[in-house]
């Protein structure tokens, strides 16, 4: 365990500075006085592909082996929020057991963090029906992101076409339950990427509002504040594309296989996915995302994964993923075409997920540990959790206060 942090962390400007800064783990999250508790989830959706792993694994990672002894890091699986659109069950219960193998595989320590199916706790949704009891429709109308769900499922990266028809409730008031699913932990921080920094703010202001409907001392301006406002930790993930279409996103939901790079991907397959990726015509590499996205997708696969070169998932290098260190990367190849990244690439990628795909393939066979790693890790989230609800619902008058 470093003692340390050794990367960088953007924060964001709502909740820590009146503008972004970089700043070091240590000086944000945690300190000799007051240990960080970081909360976040993952959808169980199965076996990662290379957007998700760069977009929200490799920072959990990176959070768990930068934090110090004293912090609490806290990883859900989150079942119930996947109900909010339609599932297979079968399926569904396989990619539970599948995203597991996978968080483990890719570095997460269930010894060091509390790793958990949120659906076997069900403090969760006690709590969320009680904040949804709080919580203005107003503030939920604003919310934007289900059209983004509805749209994903669609396979489409427009959410123009998106109707209020195709809503169901659940995934009207999500965000309430994301909110439930922090707050339950007292979280003090919270890694997000841009497309959720509303539903953290909705949770700061549920959190806000229990806070001054449900003082500790009535009346009192003095009053300790029974939930903690839950910092952004917003951290550098590049948006990797489909290969086959770099103007969306790479989604488990395209068509076209070769679109993707799965964890389970023989080195055969990524070679050949990465070598037919779509680029341009125009000569030479350089780093303009709007200009060239296929050639600029490439780079950021390829930066990332040098980040932790000669083995891709020491996180103890650093990665910001700046403008100009991009720029710096397409320099090296300014004399070369399109085919010389590539090679770089799929070797990158290639001895990156070498070892993390062979630990999958152990992990996933060994159901008997994953159920252990699960039951153990309900266990340590319900001993916090139920400790919450008990004193919320003395708050609120559904308990005899102690």
């Amino acid at each position: 365990m470093a003692s340390t942090p050794l990367w960088a962390i953007r924060v964001h400007r709502a909740f820590l500075v009146p503008r972004r800064v970089w700043v070091r783990l240590s000086s944000t999250v945690s300190s000799p006085s007051r240990p960080a508790i970081v909360f976040s989830g993952i959808q169980p959706t199965g076996i990662p592909h290379l957007g998700n792993y760069l977009g929200a694994i490799q920072n959990w990672v990176k959070l768990q082996n930068t934090s110090t002894p004293q912090d609490t890091l806290i990883y859900s699986i989150v079942g119930w929020h996947a109900l909010t659109l339609p599932q297979d069950p079968a399926e569904l219960y396989e990619a539970k057991f599948e995203t597991l193998a996978s968080l483990l595989a890719l570095g997460i320590d269930p010894k060091r963090s509390i790793v958990f199916s949120q659906d076997d706790v069900s403090e969760h949704l006690s709590l969320s029906w009680i904040l949804t009891c709080l919580t203005p429709m107003g503030k939920l109308k604003r919310m934007t992101t289900w059209k983004s769900k509805l749209a994903t499922i669609r396979n489409t990266s427009s959410d123009s076409g998106v109707e209020d028809s195709m809503l169901n409730l659940g995934l009207f008031s999500y965000p309430v339950l994301q909110a439930a699913d922090i707050l339950a932990y007292h979280a003090t921080h919270v890694p997000v990427g841009e497309d959720q920094m509303q539903h953290l703010e909705l949770c700061r202001d549920l959190a806000e509002l229990f806070n001054r409907r449900y003082p500790d001392i009535p009346h009192s301006v003095t009053s300790k504040p029974f939930f903690n406002l839950p910092r952004a930790i917003y951290t550098h993930s590049p948006r990797i594309l489909s290969l086959r279409d770099p103007s969306q996103k790479m989604s488990k939901s395209a068509p076209d296989a070769d679109s993707r790079i799965m964890l389970t991907d023989s080195p055969t397959s990524i070679a050949k996915k990465i070598r037919s990726a779509v680029t341009d015509s125009i000569r030479g590499i350089t780093y303009d995302p709007a200009a060239r996205p296929g050639v600029s997708n490439l780079l950021a696969i390829l930066a990332a994964f040098q980040a932790h070169s000669p083995h891709a998932l020491d996180t103890k290098n650093s990665f910001s993923g700046t403008r100009d260190e991009m720029e710096t990367l397409a320099a090296r190849y300014s004399n070369k075409g399109a085919s010389h990244l590539k090679n770089d690439v799929a070797e990158a990628v290639i001895e990156g997920w070498r070892n993390p795909r062979e630990n999958f393939t152990r992990l996933k066979a060994d159901r008997n540990y994953l159920m252990h790693v699960l039951a153990d890790g309900s266990r340590r989230a319900r001993d916090i959790s139920s400790t919450t609800l008990a004193r919320v619902k003395e708050k609120i008058g559904l308990a005899n206060v102690r």
